[in-house]
This record gives C-alpha cells, structure tokens and sequence, in this order.
C-alpha cells in the first residue's frame, strides 16, 4: 500500500457517472459560481464606494463577502474542470493548497459570523456605547483577529493531516479535499493528535456557538422592551439576516460532519458537502441585500451608474463616427 511520500495524486469523487450529467453539473456549476461572483462582487463594491456604507455592520459584511468569494474559488474550479474534462485527479500538493485555503475561508467566516454578533449586540443592547467600543481601530483589529484564526487554525490542521502516513490508497470520497475523507486513508497510530485537535476545534465552536445565543438573547430580552412596535421591527430586520446566515452555516456544516454514520453515503455526502460550501457563499449576498435597504440603494446605484456609463461611452463613440 502507498504512503503519504509516495501518493503524488488524490482521486476525487466525481460528481456524476454518465457525461451527460457531469455535463449538466459543469452548467449548474456555473451558474452558481457566477452568481455567487456577482452578488459578493456588488457588495464588495458598495461598500467600498459608498461612504454612507462605512459603517462596522458593513465593514464586517465586506469581509464576509470575500471569505464567500474566497470558498467558491477555492473548491468549484477544480470540480468544473473535472468535470469538464472527465478526471478526478488533484495533486498532492494541489490537495494541500485546497484544503489550506478552504479552511482559512470557513474558519474566518465563522469567525466574522461571531463578531457581527457582538456588533448587534452592541448596537441594540448598548448603543450610547457603539462609537466607542467599534471605532474604525476596533473593527480593523476584529476582523484581523479573525483572518488570523483563520490563518492559524488552518494552518495547524493542513499541517496536522499531511504530515500523517497515508497508506489506504488515495481515493477520497468527496468532490474536494477535506479532512474527515483524507484521515479515512491515514494507517497512522497517532490518535492523540488526532483528538486534541477535534478537541480544540469543537471546544473553538461550541465557545463561538454559546457567545452567539447569550449575545441573541439579551438582544431579544432588550427589544421586546421596546416601547415603539416600529423600533422593535427595525430590531429585528437588523437581527434577521444574520441569524438565517448563521443558522444556514452551522446547521449545514454540523450535520455534515457530526451525522450518524448509519446514513452515510457517498450521494449523502456530495449533497451535503455542497450544501454547506457552495450554497451559503451564493445565498449569503441574496439573504443580506433582502432587508437592507441602504445596501440595496447603493447596489442599485453601482449598476446604473456603470449602465449609464456604458450608454453614455456609446453615445460617444457613434458621435465621433459621425
């Protein structure tokens, strides 16, 4: 049997027998990642173009658009071109860098996740306070500190995997590099490495997880207070988009890795694994823009604004031809 210094290529699971479904998932693939480019793409540029969106609450959702750009970058290309020229194979160190960069993205999405929280909480629960506790140099160092987890975290797995022996042959059953799949081929003994980093890494989100309900409930507790039914429904259209975001990523990803291994299968495990990776980074913009209606104006104004450019650049043109 192979070890991990003699494997130079992984076999990914395809994601259809018959061409013509790989086909159709190559054109579904498509759609979502250009979608996904879209929707993060405009928020990006909102935000970063408008002055009335400088604000932590978008600072945050910027950042978040680019760990959505950055999970659909780093899985949904290789798998197009797999299915594109009908192979499964990754490279080692190809499989590497996946995994090194899918986990920096969800890793730090989480982490934002998390943060945001403490923004509303804030903003609801102690809003005389907000301009101190998330000046500009506040929300900078948050949201460094959650790239570096990120970066750090994933760093630490990558390593952690990598450096096992490899000896169940090379097949993972998944359409991208992930951890759970490349363990299931180490003939390691080695399990209380293992452990103490399932450890850390459950110990890391149950915190994360139980910050977020301590934070929703004192925020709920502070707007039924409200006396207005106005205030209290602008509350909660500020609360609502991140809890369906939160809710979508953690209840995905949950049941991904901590389902009963009686209902596992490969078919399972594909919906899954693309339910949690590929579809939140494609809703996320959609779920955000829905109930924000400054964001929603300065999305508008972006598109026409580059529309009447356009016009305008052709006006020209046909102008001068004449």
């Amino acid at each position: 049997m192979p070890n991990s210094s003699s494997i130079s290529q992984f076999l990914l699971l395809p994601l259809a027998d018959t061409r013509q479904l790989q086909l159709l998932h190559l054109w579904l693939f498509l759609g979502i990642s250009l979608a996904a480019l879209l929707g993060n793409g405009l928020i990006i540029s909102a935000v970063a173009c408008d002055h009335h969106l400088h604000t932590p609450m978008h600072f945050f959702l910027l950042n978040l658009s680019l760990t959505d750009l950055g999970c659909i970058c780093t899985t949904v290309p290789k798998a197009m071109h797999n299915s594109l020229w009908d192979t499964t194979t990754i490279f080692f160190t190809g499989c590497a860098a996946q995994l090194f960069f899918f986990l920096i993205f969800i890793v730090t999405e989480f982490s934002l996740l998390t943060v945001m929280c403490y923004d509303r909480y804030v903003a609801i629960c102690k809003p005389l306070h907000y301009g101190t506790l998330l000046g500009s140099r506040a929300c900078a160092h948050m949201a460094a500190a959650a790239w570096a987890s990120g970066f750090l975290y994933s760093l630490l797995h990558t390593a952690n995997t990598f450096s096992l022996p490899l000896c169940h042959g090379n097949a993972l059953g998944q359409f991208f590099c992930e951890i759970p799949h490349i363990l299931k081929l180490s003939c390691s003994d080695s399990k209380l490495r293992e452990i103490g980093l399932l450890v850390v890494s459950i110990c890391l989100t149950f915190g994360c997880f139980i910050f977020m309900v301590f934070s929703y409930v004192q925020i709920f507790r502070a707007v039924l207070r409200f006396p207005s039914e106005q205030g209290r429904h602008k509350a909660f259209s500020t609360c609502l988009p991140h809890l369906t975001v939160v809710s979508l990523f953690v209840s995905t990803g949950t049941f991904s890795y901590l389902k009963p291994p009686s209902i596992s299968s490969p078919s399972l495990d594909l919906a899954l694994s693309v339910l949690y990776s590929v579809v939140p980074p494609t809703l996320n913009p959609l779920i955000y823009s829905l109930r924000n209606q400054e964001l929603k104006d300065a999305v508008r104004k972006i598109t026409t604004g580059r529309f009447s450019a356009a016009r305008t650049c052709t006006f020209s043109s046909v102008q001068c031809s004449q």
